[in-house]
């Protein structure tokens, strides 16, 4: 399924903030994670060119991390679909992925030992904002990362 934006073309941002937003249906399947990455860059770019956002590198290498930590991690654990949105305001992009598995994922301590297993202390390190809701089926997880290159953790 490809992307669906919500709003109109007027340069008012709608009443949640967001100047764009996009939902994808990944299939669970081994390209899902790659799949993911490629509408992300293809979201930012639009933003870009619709909007006029100053997405900066930082931001664009930084969301399709998280992108890859979350999808990858769904892919991994969940059986089944993975539904992913995008949502874009001036100061910030939102990754919001939805899976199967109620099981919230845990953010380990440090342990440079450790192999694997640092999905989520990466997200967490990189992203202003984390939420993670258990939904009836399965958990919803939003990350915010900033545009600009010099994030103001909230």
């Amino acid at each position: 399924m490809g992307p669906h934006a919500d709003g109109d073309d007027d340069a008012q941002p709608p009443a949640d903030g967001f100047l764009m937003r996009a939902g994808y249906a990944l299939d669970g399947g081994s390209g899902c994670i790659s799949d993911a990455r490629r509408h992300t860059a293809a979201f930012l770019d639009r933003a870009r060119a619709e909007h006029d956002l100053s997405v900066s590198e930082r931001a664009r290498d930084l969301t399709a991390l998280v992108v890859s930590e979350l999808v990858t991690n769904a892919y991994k654990y969940a059986p089944g679909p993975v539904l992913m949105e995008l949502r874009i305001s001036t100061s910030s992009v939102d990754v919001v992925v939805w899976d199967s598995d109620p099981v919230i994922p845990a953010t380990l301590a440090a342990d440079p030992g450790r192999v694997g297993q640092h999905g989520m202390e990466i997200v967490k390190a990189v992203t202003t904002d984390l939420f993670i809701e258990q939904e009836a089926v399965g958990k919803r997880i939003t990350a915010r990362i900033a545009l600009s290159d010099s994030p103001t953790p909230a």
